[in-house]
């Protein structure tokens, strides 16, 4: 037995021993490209703290690769930093900078293509084109890692990029600097939570063509948009907070074309507009609280079969706009701080119907340039006729039973 034992092992193929390989700058081996060379699948590579030139090291083996004090991968802007093609690799702990930028090619600080089961947690990455670009590539990790941007416009690619991919997971990133911060195209069946996306030049966050995703507990805060959402179905947005996204055709939330979806318990903070609704079918809005913003909700009149219920509308400017005279979308025991009907059997609800878009509203859509009359006397008396007499605002956008108190725990 103990001899069959001995043959047994003397046979077991090199490649199924892991190995340690130490990467640093006095060492043996002084880049990280040549301990991928030398390194076999399921070797783990630590790379020590230094300063190391990144010209397109690529990855095609399965490894795990650990920086120890934050070495620095360097590309100098002439090429990408990594390039990730292997499956089950993992890439944490390093600062990852300087990415080449062109208008042919979208250069990245970490590139990952065609691969499965890939971490990249816990890095920094700076001064790149693209932070993080995903293409093809299915369960992947992103996890904890910074990624800041040139803060020039036509420097900046979007912080965290994926296309065509599925099963995705995002999660406690910071992203700053960038055009988009998070950025999906054609990605399915994706999680997207606790993230920081700031002051990046156009989109928070950005979904294209991109079904059965769900992003919760993110901020998305004073970027050139908070988030778009179009051509796409079934997403799932809530607990996030869209705050201070202000300027012409600015939005916390952008909607186009897209269905079967649900927002619920977000807070939309001082943004021009909280959200703005184009082409959209079967949204669920509820749970949310709309606070300080210059127009709430603006839904476009073809906007069919959506429901807006147990929202919070408070000091806006404008609760709700349109640009039609129907309305197929339906309002029901949402809060409006503007309601003033009364509640005689005491059960909470308003006994009268509350119409939220009002006339000044209604101006608003066709001649922007009436805003300087906003506040004026002669707009509050005119607001206060239509509500009481109908005639230019939609009969049909009334909330039937709206709540007298704010509702809580939103």
């Amino acid at each position: 037995m103990r001899v069959l034992l001995l043959v047994l092992c003397l046979f077991i193929p090199e490649m199924l021993i892991s190995r340690t390989i130490v990467v640093a700058p006095a060492g043996k081996i002084t880049s990280l490209k040549n301990a991928v060379a030398l390194a076999k699948d399921g070797d783990t590579i630590i790379v020590k703290a230094g300063k190391y030139n990144s010209f397109n090291t690529l990855i095609n083996k399965q490894l795990t690769i650990l920086g120890q004090g934050y070495p620095v991968l360097d590309a100098g802007f002439k090429e990408e930093c990594l390039t990730i093609t292997a499956h089950h690799v993992k890439v944490d702990g390093f600062i990852v900078k300087n990415s080449k930028t062109g208008a042919m090619r979208d250069y990245a600080g970490i590139r990952l293509h065609h691969t499965a089961y890939v971490t990249i947690s816990n890095n920094k990455l700076l001064h790149n084109f693209f932070g993080i670009y995903v293409s093809d590539s299915r369960n992947i990790q992103i996890l904890n890692n910074e990624c800041k941007g040139s803060a020039i416009q036509m420097e900046s690619g979007n912080g965290i990029h994926l296309w065509k991919s599925n099963h995705i997971t995002i999660k406690n990133n910071y992203v700053t600097g960038h055009r988009d911060g998070i950025y999906f195209e054609f990605v399915k069946a994706s999680l997207i939570h606790h993230n920081l996306s700031e002051k990046n030049f156009r989109y928070g966050l950005h979904f294209m063509f991109s079904d059965d995703d769900v992003y919760q507990y993110n901020t998305f805060k004073n970027n050139g948009s908070g988030v778009a959402v179009m051509y796409s179905k079934r997403i799932k947005m809530t607990n996030n907070v869209f705050k201070e996204n202000w300027g012409s055709s600015i939005y916390g939330l952008l909607l186009k074309d897209i269905s079967y979806s649900q927002i619920s318990n977000n807070n939309f903070i001082r943004n021009t507009t909280g959200v703005y609704m184009e082409a959209c079918e079967e949204i669920s809005i509820s749970k949310n609280n709309f606070n300080n913003n210059g127009w709430a909700i603006r839904v476009l009149a073809n906007c069919i079969n959506s429901k807006f219920i147990a929202n919070n509308f408070i000091a806006n400017s404008f609760d709700v706009s349109t640009n039609g005279t129907l309305n197929l979308n339906h309002f029901e025991h949402n809060y409006w701080d503007k309601y003033e009907g009364y509640d005689l059997n005491k059960n909470g609800i308003g006994d009268i119907p509350y119409r939220p878009i009002s006339l000044y509203a209604q101006i608003m859509e066709q001649i922007p340039q009436s805003v300087m009359l906003m506040r004026s006397f002669i707009i509050n008396l005119m607001d206060k006729v239509e509500r009481s007499i109908p005639s230019v605002t939609p009969e049909s956008v009334k909330d039937v039973q709206p709540k007298m108190k704010p509702w809580k725990n939103l």
